[in-house]
């Protein structure tokens, strides 16, 4: 991005320097475009993607094809909306470790682009727009489910498990799987065993994935007093669970197979959850030597396999 300097424009009689009204206009824009960048950033973006990846091949496999595009379009600026707000009020309640931690010490509100009070104001309203929509366009079981993934993530996780426990990515999973049973509740206004089983994938997902980028920051999460479990616990227990967690990843994947998909998911779980698990035992196995653990390799791969599943998913449903 261009930056616009500021020329001194002085008369005569040596009055001081003002900018010009073409120079004001551009410092304006901007000054907007930072703020809006600001709020956006609030929003997590990224992790919004990595959600929506999963809520619509779940409504595609509730609906045994492709749904109607207006209800796909609700629950995608839906979704978007609820996991925007809970990202906000995320920053809101973590702002005084974020500024502690290296990784996070450059979001809006550390760095002061964004005051608490806007930041907090403007998560419960896109909250309160999330549910509203989810409720007016969908049914109450989704628009339901929306509040509580809110509330859950917000209220009992971050404000609660994460600074107390090191169970807290364990406990807080449900938050990241329950755009899954979102997705299939819009679309059936119920939750059948196969949803539950996708649930189950990305629940059990969200342990290796995140262990893998609490061991890259370690340090970060010390410095803030947060106690994930790198941090807390030793090599030994760090290792079990990634490598129990990521097995659970590939048998749930492998459970939904009978609950009506055809081979075509069937052979993707297997051979992109294999890969899975073998990355995890190749991060733990080095931990177990003490040697450099390289920890995002299995954290971009893990969000790599949660892309590909769920495009199979997609893909399954449509050619059923």
């Amino acid at each position: 991005m261009s930056m616009i300097t500021e020329r001194p424009v002085s008369d005569s009689a040596g009055q001081p320097p003002v900018r010009t009204v073409t120079e004001v206009s551009a410092t304006g824009r901007r000054d907007v475009r930072a703020v809006v960048a600001a709020y956006v950033a609030l929003t997590k973006p990224r992790i919004v993607e990595l959600l929506l990846v999963t809520t619509v091949p779940a409504m595609m496999l509730a609906d045994g094809g492709m749904p109607s595009l207006w209800l796909v379009a609700v629950v995608l600026v839906g979704g978007s909306l609820a996991a925007g707000a809970a990202s906000v009020l995320n920053c809101y309640i973590d702002r005084d470790i974020d500024q502690l931690m290296r990784r996070t010490k450059r979001r809006p509100l550390p760095a002061h682009t964004v005051s608490p009070r806007s930041a907090l104001v403007f998560g419960l309203v896109l909250a309160g727009i999330s549910v509203v929509l989810m409720a007016v366009a969908t049914n109450w079981l989704a628009a339901g489910l929306t509040l509580a993934a809110i509330a859950y993530y917000d209220l009992v996780y971050t404000l609660w498990l994460k600074r107390t426990t090191a169970a807290n990515t364990f406990w807080g999973g449900a938050c990241g799987a329950a755009p899954v049973l979102i997705g299939w509740a819009a679309v059936t206004g119920s939750l059948a065993p196969a949803a539950w089983g996708l649930f189950a994938v990305v629940f059990f997902w969200q342990m290796p994935h995140f262990y893998a980028l609490a061991i890259k920051y370690k340090a970060d999460y010390a410095r803030a007093g947060i106690p994930m479990l790198p941090v807390v616990a030793s090599v030994r227990r760090v290792n079990a669970e990634i490598i129990l967690f990521s097995w659970l990843t590939l048998l749930s994947s492998l459970a939904v197979w009978p609950l009506g998909m055809s081979p075509i998911y069937g052979v993707t779980a297997l051979v992109v959850g294999g890969i899975f698990v073998v990355e995890a035992h190749k991060l733990c196995r080095r931990a177990a030597r003490g040697e450099a653990v390289k920890p995002m390799r299995l954290f971009h791969w893990s969000t790599t396999y949660l892309t590909i599943l769920f495009a199979a998913v997609a893909l399954d449903a449509l050619l059923q």
